[in-house]
């Protein structure tokens, strides 16, 4: 018999999707060892995820791909039409917010290319594809994996974390226990999406017909689709042959006019585990929350995890936190995966009245209701949008400073350093934790044993002043020049501690930096009054 190879690492990752090649970027940025797994040999080439919130382009921001990385295209708005009142619904979708576009389309291979050649460019990330994980183990110190190859060959992965983001059927989600729960909503769509479209539309429209809900929007490269609801009776095998296509695009064009690149019936689900990880085995993506596609968000959501879990595991496995603030990732990410699968529900009822009665009343409501000025801002300008702040997590919970959220993301701005070379401001922040001035230098007010501590932990001190400013200090100085982050976000002599996700960790004026950065630092080691982090023995690094 065959000695089983035995492989070690840190971190090993199920699933080569867009969720996991993010995670293994982001935990590149801390050089953390890391494996990634697929059944797959090569990456799936037809769209499927289409649409990318500013959020989600300020993470692939963080995972180091540019502007450039890939294509996308900027949505202006976003219209609701119903075939008995016109158009009742209008969301503005144009500009930007922390640097990025509101809300863009984009071709789902392009984007996984785009992460996947910036896995190759990080030399302690692995990747096995054609690799699919037959058991787990956590066995307490480590995760034990056994893996077979199409050939039959195994091996064997000890690692100190396993993340599951093998999608919807994940086989990691059973490992733990957790299934979807409670009701779903399931509906069956035929998706269409096309090449070589002849005058694509340059906005995103969803006609809310009672006979058969159409959502319809275009991408880069001259790609659009189309979304047709099923109706009773109907099959996935008579609405994917060529004749249904060719009726259904008829009020549009003619299919010798376009290219189709894909044809498929998808059931959309709203589903969510009831926790995202057990012990040392964490769910990220669709095999943690399923979001209907209304509100743009699936993809998205499975983004947001992946930030939020990449920089704890990372603290954790460099010695920098206790393995305690993992419990936070699930008491983080959770709610608020939940509140955008309820946003995308009621979006759902909004577009797929079940009988024209019903969507002459919901749709007439809608349309007398942005008739009032404030409540037509709250729904056209994205007001009915979960903000991303948790409730409870790895924060100092309490009021911040007018324009700061503990617990929410810190904004972004473009920044001038010293030598003119103008950035983002997640660029000034850097990969670790950042203690911010604002206007004010708050290392100056640190003691210097905390001062010294602080940054042999890798974490970073930064002050943001007025454009045109120039602060005698011996810390980075960044010129705000929008006027986003001073005195807007926060007050001039303010400080903030900034996780390395972006999210507001304590902030107080700058006669409190002593007790912000101890504070931070006890949060971190899991035990109130321990200012410092013990060792702890680590895992080998990947073979």
């Amino acid at each position: 018999m065959n000695s089983m190879e035995e492989m070690r690492t840190a971190v090993l990752i199920v699933g080569y999707g867009p969720v996991g090649a993010a995670l293994a970027c982001l935990l590149g940025r801390y050089n953390v060892p890391t494996i990634i797994i697929d059944k797959a040999e090569t990456p799936f080439v037809q769209p499927r995820a289409i649409a990318l919130d500013n959020e989600a382009l300020r993470i692939l921001q963080m995972a180091g791909l540019g502007d450039d990385a890939f294509p996308r295209m900027a949505i202006p708005y976003v219209k609701m039409h119903s075939p008995f009142l016109g158009e009742f619904g209008h969301v503005n979708t144009a500009g930007s917010i922390d640097g990025h576009p509101k809300l863009v389309t984009f071709a789902q291979p392009e984007l996984e290319a785009a992460l996947r050649r910036q896995v190759e460019t990080l030399p302690c990330i692995k990747v096995l594809l054609g690799h699919e994980a037959v058991t787990i183990e956590d066995a307490g110190e480590a995760v034990n994996a056994i893996l077979r190859d199409r050939g039959g060959n195994q091996t064997r992965i000890h690692s100190a974390y396993l993340i599951g983001a093998d999608g919807a059927a994940s086989f990691v989600r059973g490992v733990i226990g957790q299934e979807f729960v409670g009701r779903t909503y399931a509906e069956d769509w035929l998706i269409i999406d096309a090449l070589n479209v002849p005058k694509p539309i340059d906005h995103i429209e969803f006609i809310c017909d009672p006979k058969r809900p159409t959502p319809h929007m275009p991408a880069p490269g001259g790609r659009e689709r189309w979304e047709f609801m099923l109706a009773r009776g109907e099959t996935r095998e008579t609405m994917e042959n060529d004749a249904n296509v060719a009726r259904l695009l008829r009020p549009w064009l003619t299919v010798d006019q376009l290219k189709i690149e894909r044809r498929a019936v998808y059931r959309f689900h709203a589903r969510c585990c009831d926790s995202f990880g057990k012990g040392r085995i964490c769910l990220a993506g669709d095999a943690a929350h399923i979001t209907p596609p209304f509100v743009g968000q699936g993809l998205v959501a499975g983004l947001r995890d992946a930030a939020n879990l990449a920089w704890k595991l990372a603290a954790i496995l460099q010695d920098r936190a206790a393995p305690g603030i993992l419990a936070s990732y699930d008491a983080e990410r959770r709610p608020h995966a939940k509140a955008m699968i309820a946003l995308a529900k009621l979006m759902g009822n909004l577009v797929m009245p079940r009988n024209a009665a019903r969507a002459i009343a919901v749709h007439g409501a809608i349309r007398m209701i942005r008739v009032i000025p404030r409540l037509r801002r709250f729904f056209d300008d994205l007001g009915v949008k979960p903000q991303n702040r948790y409730r409870t997590g790895l924060f100092t919970p309490g009021r911040a400073a007018r324009g700061l959220v503990r617990g929410g993301q810190v904004p972004q701005a473009w920044v001038r350093a010293a030598d003119g070379t103008i950035i983002r401001s997640d660029g000034a922040l850097g990969s670790s934790f950042a203690l911010v001035g604002f206007g004010v230098d708050p290392a100056r007010t640190l003691p210097a044993e905390l001062l010294r501590h602080w940054i042999e932990s890798g974490y970073g001190i930064v002050q943001f002043c007025h454009a045109g400013q120039r602060p005698r200090t011996t810390i980075p100085v960044f010129d705000d020049l929008e006027g986003v982050l001073v005195p807007k976000a926060a007050p001039v002599g303010w400080v903030a501690v900034i996780r390395p996700d972006r999210v507001v960790m304590t902030d107080g004026p700058v006669s409190d930096a002593q007790e912000l950065v101890a504070e931070t630092l006890r949060l971190l080691a899991g035990a109130p009054g321990t200012d410092m982090i013990k060792p702890r023995p680590r895992i080998g690094a990947a073979a």
